[in-house]
């Protein structure tokens, strides 16, 4: 009796040192709206760059765009369309939270229109402040909001998705898997952000899975993660055989890419022609057992020829805390030792600025989406970026950002 005690208190301890240390896995940068004076003052490198950035992909036509770039400046942001999956269940409007649930649903695909403020700064996720235990209200001006989403039928959306890929030379799509902790809302909004930060010339998709979007739910998270993943294999095998994207970015982050890569594996075995439109497979902070990691899943994934990158981090307290729940390091976790794989890429971002949970990095910081960029866009491997340094070791070789 006493040991079942001991057993039982242990767990409510590491739920809630769970609950302290994870709080805010994808992080927002809260922001009070500021005033007419005030707004637009403040310029930098990195907002004179994105704006390029749009202008170049208007002009080009692709999706990864203001909906309405003529009248951004009137209205003070600009509308990026995304593209999504999901199983969660839809919401009426006023309900909350915003268009879908928690709940377990059929898979369902659909549009949505996700503000950039004009005075977006490169790797901030604007959201607005809270006073006490109200948030304040979003504004698309200041924030970035998700305006609308709707579902529809099928057909017509790989129609439209087809259409929005066609129009870009390179036939490109970024398809975004986020991790526990997130709402559906959080999801299309860091999927613009990444898009938009980028500036990628292609359509923006992300799959959301019901995750419960509370922290002290992680356990529940990791039940319906392994739910979805037969619904993500499905999405996956409709979007390679509906969409005609020619070069496809597979980004998946903390404990999304347990379903991606277990969906994905199956797919190569059944289907090995799809690896030819898999341009790269980019893991950060992957919440999977390490050595789980290295044995079954990134061999699978390389064994068929395709480009793995895998972004860790010593300083992801999230993925330490993953740890003592599971008494097993995780892969996305560099504290305990790099997680390297011939044939993979691993980039380590210790030390970077990644926040007080260091877990959200990937869409953070202006280093890391600088290397993605020139992973991602200019197609240079980890050996030509200019921002990293190879560290060998017994295990082999991985890269480090350079300090």
């Amino acid at each position: 009796m006493q040991t079942r005690r001991r057993i039982k208190w242990a767990e409510i301890v590491l739920i809630l040192f769970i609950s302290i240390t994870v709080v805010g896995c994808l992080k927002s940068t809260e922001q009070p709206i500021p005033t007419e004076e005030t707004a637009g003052n403040e310029e930098t490198v990195e907002e004179e760059s994105i704006v390029v950035e749009e202008k170049v992909i208007v002009e080009e036509g692709c999706i990864a765009t203001p909906k309405s770039a003529e009248n951004s400046e009137e209205q003070g942001y600009t509308e990026v369309e995304v593209f999504f999956a999901t199983d969660r269940n839809q919401l009426l409007p006023g309900e909350t939270p915003k268009y879908f649930g928690t709940e377990r649903s059929d898979l369902k695909y659909g549009v949505c229109y996700v503000s950039i403020p004009r005075d977006h700064r490169m790797g901030e996720l604007e959201a607005p402040g809270r006073f006490l235990f109200w948030r304040l209200k979003e504004d698309p001006r200041y924030h970035i909001v998700t305006l609308n989403a709707e579902v529809l039928p099928s057909d017509t959306f790989f129609e439209h998705l087809q259409s929005q890929i066609m129009n870009c030379d390179q036939k490109s799509a970024l398809i975004f898997f986020h991790g526990f902790n997130v709402t559906f809302d959080d999801a299309a909004r860091r999927t613009a952000q990444m898009a938009y930060d980028l500036g990628f010339k292609g359509a923006p998709v992300f799959y959301s899975w019901p995750s419960q979007g509370k922290v002290a739910l992680y356990t529940v998270d990791e039940q319906t993660i392994e739910w979805s993943q037969a619904n993500m294999r499905q999405f996956l095998e409709d979007f390679f055989e509906k969409s005609n994207a020619d070069n496809v970015y597979l980004i998946g982050h903390s404990m999304g890419t347990r379903g991606l890569t277990r969906a994905l594996i199956e797919i190569l075995r059944e289907k090995p022609e799809i690896k030819t439109r898999l341009k790269e497979i980019i893991l950060a902070a992957p919440d999977i057992d390490a050595d789980v990691f290295k044995r079954d899943i990134a061999p699978q994934i390389i064994s068929h020829g395709e480009n793995l990158t895998l972004y860790t981090s010593a300083d992801d307290k999230a993925l330490e805390a993953s740890r003592i729940v599971h008494k097993a390091p995780r892969a996305g976790n560099s504290k305990f030792g790099v997680t390297i794989v011939p044939g993979m890429e691993t980039i380590d971002a210790t030390g970077q600025d990644t926040g007080f949970l260091g877990h959200s990095y990937i869409g953070d910081i202006y280093s890391l989406l600088s290397d993605l960029y020139a992973l991602m866009m200019n197609e240079h491997r980890a050996p030509e970026r200019f921002g990293l340094e190879c560290i060998e070791c017994r295990e082999g070789r991985y890269w480090k950002f350079k300090e």
